[in-house]
């Protein structure tokens, strides 16, 4: 029999009702969840291939892609198949058992990546604190650095995530204040300097790891020199310490390469890690890549995560990373990418002041200071959905699926919203 309590809560649960608008789930999205994001106007509730679709019905050229995450498009056919064909033979089995699909996704991993192993995590944080504390037990075990002295250097204006070993590798005060005392162990240097990079390996011999985005995308798109990845590699091997590449958001084909780094000839980080486009946006799955003599200094029970590496997300991942490949999405992020550069270079407008990025990833920053996520609300409203990155620049993030067509029509749409803030 059911209680009174349950009937009671079975009645108070929320139905969602035909006709609902954007400000009604705005306001229920706001009465029950934490306010940790500064969220758009618009509600999505549907998404297909290169739009997504808001609670009214409203459909738009998907220029955020989820922070990267839906490089294949949303509701990819492969991806879902492969989703579906695996929830009928094994979703979970954790990481007391092997899996045959964990087997086959590791060795995919590695001869698609050139890396010997791979530690499967759930998020683009937790890739990136395995790849430091790996970079932290190979400092301690194969370089001598005292246990208590290690340290990894960050850059400025890095994001990494908003863990507490995140945060403390971070320069932005409103991610780090008032949480706490921070990890130790971490260390800054300016992004794109290579030199003031040696100047803190010559002063700190306990330095094991300089980990960096190869190209900064929370901070607005920020693309280095074109020598410095080959530089600050040249530098870590110099003074021997591991270079990390976090390529959690400009990794899998976003810059018009398989991962970011490869704009360089020659560059081959030590430990690479990968989320987001991993899965195609379907599930969480994140990776940390490395060589054996880096992984295996982890011993047994001192790392790992429950789901890490689960049957489902191996399944999809697999699949997601194939339609990279198989559909050839680097070459398309590289050719449509400078198609719509030059389209966005175009424009006729004064609002525009400076447009970057590489690939399908680019920061459009408009002439118009503070008004940057009023502009993105208008670009909403005419079609096209982004964000913001501050308060005067924009990030463009499309799948990397999208036609020249559509491409045409979202700098259409940009025009357009430029014109309004005229």
């Amino acid at each position: 029999m059911i209680s009174s309590r349950l009937l009671r809560a079975k009645n108070r649960v929320p139905k969602r009702l035909f006709g609902t608008t954007n400000k009604d789930e705005t306001d229920r999205n706001n009465k029950y969840l934490a306010a940790t994001y500064d969220v758009c106007d618009s509600v999505i509730s549907k998404a297909n291939g290169i739009y997504v679709e808001d609670v009214e019905g409203h459909k738009m050229l998907d220029f955020h892609s989820g922070y990267s995450c839906t490089n294949q498009g949303h509701l990819h056919p492969k991806i879902l198949q492969a989703l579906y064909d695996q929830t009928k033979k094994l979703t979970m089995a954790s990481r007391i058992f092997n899996t045959d699909i964990s087997g086959e996704f590791a060795q995919f991993i590695s001869e698609t990546f050139g890396y010997e192993k791979m530690v499967p995590m759930n998020s683009g944080s937790e890739a990136c604190e395995c790849a430091v504390k790996m970079a932290r037990r190979w400092g301690v075990m194969s370089k001598g650095i005292d246990n208590d002295k290690v340290t990894v250097i960050t850059t400025h204006n890095c994001f990494w995530g908003r863990t507490i070993v995140s945060m403390s590798g971070c320069s932005d005060p409103n991610r780090y204040s008032n949480f706490g005392p921070l990890v130790p162990g971490f260390d800054m240097v300016p992004f794109n300097d290579p030199d003031a990079l040696e100047e803190k390996l010559k002063e700190n011999p306990n330095i094991c790891a300089f980990m960096i985005e190869p190209i900064q995308g929370a901070a607005g798109v920020i693309v280095p020199d074109d020598d410095y990845l080959r530089r600050v590699q040249a530098l870590c091997r110099k003074y021997n310490v591991l270079f990390i590449c976090d390529e959690v958001q400009a990794g899998l084909g976003r810059t018009g390469y398989m991962l970011a780094h490869q704009f360089e000839e020659g560059v081959r980080p030590d430990i690479v890690t990968l989320a987001k486009a991993t899965t195609g946006g379907v599930l969480p799955l994140s990776l940390a890549l490395a060589d054996s003599h880096i992984i295996d200094l982890l011993g047994k029970g001192q790392h790992g995560t429950t789901y890490g590496g689960n049957a489902l997300g191996c399944a999809v991942a697999k699949a997601a990373i194939e339609v990279i490949i198989e559909e050839d999405l680097c070459e398309r992020s590289r050719v449509n990418g400078a198609f719509f550069h030059n389209l966005l270079e175009s424009l006729d407008t004064p609002v525009i002041k400076l447009v970057r990025g590489r690939g399908l990833w680019y920061s459009l920053v408009i002439d118009r200071p503070g008004q940057a996520k009023e502009f993105s609300e208008v670009l909403a409203k005419n079609g096209l959905a982004c964000r913001n990155t501050d308060g005067e620049s924009l990030r463009f993030a499309p799948p990397l699926t999208i036609e020249r067509e559509q491409l045409e029509q979202a700098a259409e749409i940009i025009l357009k919203t430029c014109k309004e803030f005229e």
